[in-house]
């Protein structure tokens, strides 16, 4: 049986050196390509495939190797441009789940990564359709090929028999596997970006002699950069561009071009996209406007250009942006729209809006801040900033990560690669709450409050505007981590000193007594004072407003020297300024250098900066837990139970509700039984049955949050009777009732649930059952899957945990319990993905442990691949 055509296996992918190639499955219709590929491979790789010479491919071979029925047979192939470079085929065998395999790749591209990443989509390609094991035979001088089957990350076996290896891959997903595949992408990502921030030469397209023109604006901003490559101007009119040669086209340009930059109407984007890639350009900068925030026209525009870009090896910044720029002083690349553009420094800048983002680097220049790096990505078709974190873990070069960011493609990614690298490097955020029209990345689905708590697990620091990023930079790229909250105080101002100390208070740090040294405190007292408060304390912020004139020049040497033998944060208010003034600067009035000192306008600016950075260090020093694997758990038998009740959905609701008791019990989560009644004798019964004391509550969720739809207590019949005469008369004819036993108490109510977001995959949120928790949305919430570290701050995080903890007369409760039960949602939440609602409701948590009394689910078919999950792919 043939199956339709798969175009959901279709991909572009960043290969290893960070080009970009083009998979799909073959069609009838690539006879002509596959003779061309075939045509072009030498006598070696023919002889490795097919283990003896094989001179050229009859019309016989080329129907065979083309039409496949995408099933048993199944090949997928690499393309670049109008040329196909690889491809792999699987053809099933007996048994059924094994299949065999092979790979072909074209000389020119071998060493690039192609094959590996053929190999994941082929892989999850087979799984699909039921394959759980590749049989590969490899002649032993393939050393390529059997280095690739052996560091794929599955579990493999090979047997030597008859001159030819036997390799026996297991297609099941591996830690190892993993592993593997993260390594790659992060590799060919970070490659890909640098491609395009360290090119050898530069193409500006559209570079006019109208000196307001957006092309010569962008040249003139690479020549005053002093751009170590050449730098060639493209118009088809003129021959010299501000003293510059200029070509009719980028073909006519006698050298190679690494970097393009597009300042052409969009009409004529597309055009010069295609000569760009038959000039072998690495990557492109759009700064045009003109598409996806001009409507359906412009975003198909858009669309287009980022499918030919790809087609043929090349990343996009843009369209519709600034551009990129690198300080480094063996690049010193300014290929931007921005005239002013901050000197040398250790943070790496990436900005979604082009129209701020002259305003932000002018910001950045005007603080005495440096750069290493800087891209915005405008409407951020393809290159985004997923991309750059891959980059900047990796750059010598960066120290400090700052997005701001109006939209995030891949959420789940985002926060995969944030939590790894804000261990090493800080990343500070500003998230816009709402994106302008043509960006390719939709705005996300969960409230403003879910989005935060997800930053946090991921370790990022989320501030609320510009002015607190670039005062939360200036901190973190010249002062080293605090090791605590403590904070000392030095001033020679009262009234300034106790602002700082009530800022101190209110922003959840530690402020020691302050020390005031009087209005005319001068170097030498400022410096003893820093002296023998900093060894008392985790970081100081020293306050200098003289109310006369005087040696500031010489007060911020003696702080600078001071802090820089003291290996702990010194931050300051000095006269008002705001930045890195040259007076605090290590370097003088070069780009400051480690150890400078960062100044704030008021000290309450300095202790917000300061309490961001405390939240950081104190989170960054925490082990990362792994995934806990509590005893209990069957995910196959859960998988199993919810692909039957699916398949059962006989009247194809689009969320199935389903009973959670069965599903919950496999991930060893019990909920105590609510047995239905319908009249007062049944209630009576089911107590009987149940054992006192037991609960009558409303069996309808939508009734059973309503105040009053409980009694609790029941023993006698008398009493049962009449606590259903009085529920049943509440709620009104129709009303359905329950019977269940009572938890011990007391407890503290308490409510879980999932939902499967379409950007962040599976989200679980915790909060208290109390009326005030419920009506202030006194809510938090984890990605699953959760750590045991994320599980505890979960229950922290609420505003009402210490309700749990044992605080405000409240006797403790069994948190540890709770906490297990969290874990193992999370793991519900990321291996059931059609699992799209989730609540328990309510949760009681007493001194002994957790007992669940509530559980609804909502099933529903998972439709195309989740978030962050399978082979690799650009978005």
């Amino acid at each position: 049986m043939r199956h339709q055509y798969p175009a959901h296996w279709e991909a572009d992918v960043v290969l290893s050196d960070g080009g970009t190639a083009h998979l799909r499955p073959i069609r009838p219709d690539d006879a002509g390509l596959l003779r061309s590929f075939y045509s072009r491979l030498s006598a070696e790789s023919i002889y490795f495939r097919y283990f003896g010479p094989r001179p050229h491919l009859t019309d016989r071979d080329v129907t065979w190797f083309t039409n496949v029925d995408y099933d048993n047979r199944v090949a997928l192939i690499a393309t670049i441009g109008a040329e196909m470079v690889a491809v792999v085929r699987y053809d099933r065998m007996e048994p059924k789940d094994h299949a065999e395999v092979a790979f072909l790749v074209e000389d020119a591209h071998q060493g690039r990564g192609v094959a590996a990443v053929l190999m994941e989509h082929l892989r999850a390609a087979a799984r699909e359709r039921g394959i759980r094991t590749f049989i590969a035979d490899v002649l032993p001088g393939n050393l390529r090929m059997l280095r690739l089957f052996r560091q794929a990350g599955y579990t493999a076996q090979s047997q030597f028999e008859d001159g030819v290896v036997r390799m026996t891959l297991d297609l099941s997903s591996t830690e190892t596997a993993m592993e593997v595949r993260l390594a790659r992408e992060h590799r060919a990502e970070a490659r890909s970006i640098a491609r395009l921030l360290t090119p050898e030469s530069v193409a500006v397209i559209g570079a006019s002699r109208d000196p307001g023109g957006i092309g010569q604006t962008v040249l003139r901003n690479l020549l005053a950069a002093d751009f170590t490559g050449p730098v060639y101007p493209v118009h088809r009119q003129v021959r010299a561009v501000a003293g510059v040669r200029a070509y009719r086209s980028v073909s006519a340009i006698d050298g190679e071009v690494d970097l393009a930059v597009l300042a052409v109407p969009a009409e004529g984007v597309l055009e010069l996209v295609e000569e760009c890639a038959e000039k072998g350009v690495k990557g492109l900068v759009v700064v045009s406007s003109g598409f996806g925030e001009t409507g359906i026209e412009g975003r198909g525009r858009q669309e287009e250009l980022v499918r030919i870009a790809r087609a043929y090896g090349m990343r996009v910044v843009g369209p519709n942006c600034l551009g990129v720029a690198n300080t480094d002083p063996a690049v010193r690349l300014n290929a931007t729209l921005a005239a002013t553009l901050p000197g040398r420094g250790r943070v790496g800048f990436f900005s979604q809006s082009g129209a701020l983002g002259t305003a932000l680097l002018q910001r950045v220049a005007q603080r005495g801040m440096g750069i290493s790096t800087f891209v915005s990505a405008g409407n951020r078709a393809d290159v985004s900033g997923n991309d750059l974190l891959q980059y900047w873990e990796e750059d010598q070069a960066t120290d400090v990560i700052l997005l701001y960011l109006e939209s995030i493609g891949n959420p789940r990614k985002f926060t995969r690669l944030a939590r790894r690298i804000s261990r090493r490097k800080p990343i500070v955020v500003v998230k816009s709450r709402g994106a302008p029209d043509g960006h390719a990345a939709p705005v996300l689905g969960l409230p403003e409050t879910a989005q935060r708590s997800l930053f946090e697990q991921a370790g990022v620091i989320r501030v609320d505007d510009l002015t607190q990023l670039f005062d939360v930079a200036q901190l973190l790229a010249h002062q080293p981590l605090p090791s605590g909250p403590t904070v000392g105080v030095v001033s020679n101002s009262d009234a300034l000193a106790l602002l700082a100390v009530d800022a101190c208070a209110g922003a959840g740090l530690e402020p020691r007594s302050p020390v005031n040294l009087g209005a005319r405190a001068g170097a030498a007292e400022f410096a003893a004072a820093l002296a023998d408060t900093l060894p008392e304390v985790d970081a100081a912020v020293v306050v200098y407003m003289p109310p006369i004139p005087g040696d500031a020049r010489r007060v911020a040497a003696e702080l600078v020297r001071v802090a820089r033998d003291c290996g702990k944060p010194v931050l300051a208010t000095f006269q008002g300024e705001m930045g890195m003034p040259p007076e605090l600067r290590v370097d003088g009035d070069a780009s400051p250098g480690r150890g400078s000192i960062p100044s704030y306008p008021a000290p309450e600016e300095a202790v917000r900066a300061l309490a961001h950075v405390v939240r950081y260090a104190c989170r960054s020093r925490e082990p990362a837990g792994p995934i806990p694997s509590p005893p209990g758990v069957d995910v196959a038998g859960a998988r199993q139970f919810v692909a039957d009740a699916l398949r059962k959905n006989e009247h194809g609701e689009r969320d199935l509700e389903i009973d959670a008791t069965e599903l919950l019990a496999r991930y060893g989560i019990e909920v105590w039984p609510a047995q239905p009644v319908a009249s007062a004798d049944e209630a009576v019964a089911a107590a009987s049955g149940l054992g006192p004391p037991v609960v009558l509550k409303s069996a309808d969720p939508v009734d059973s949050s309503r105040a009053g739809t409980v009694r609790m207590g029941l023993t006698e019949p008398v009493a049962i009777r009449q606590a259903y005469a009085d529920l049943a008369a509440l709620l009104g004819p129709g009303a359905r009732l329950a019977v269940q036993r009572m938890a011990p108490q007391p407890a503290v109510p308490t409510i879980v649930g999932v939902v499967q977001d379409r950007h962040f995959g599976g989200v679980v949120s915790f909060g208290l059952g109390e009326v005030a928790a419920r009506l202030l949305g006194d809510q938090a919430y984890r990605l699953a899957p959760l750590t045991a570290e994320d599980a505890s701050t979960l229950v922290r995080s609420v505003r009402a945990a210490p309700l749990l903890l044992g605080r405000y007369g409240y006797q403790p409760v069994a948190v540890e319990a709770l906490e297990d039960l969290l874990v193992r949602v999370g793991l519900l939440a990321d291996a059931l993905p059609e699992v799209v609602r989730m609540e328990l409701d309510p949760v009681l948590v007493g001194a002994s442990g957790v007992v669940v009394l509530g559980a609804r689910v909502a099933l529903r078919p998972v439709t195309g691949p989740r978030p962050d999950v399978g082979p690799r792919r650009l978005r």
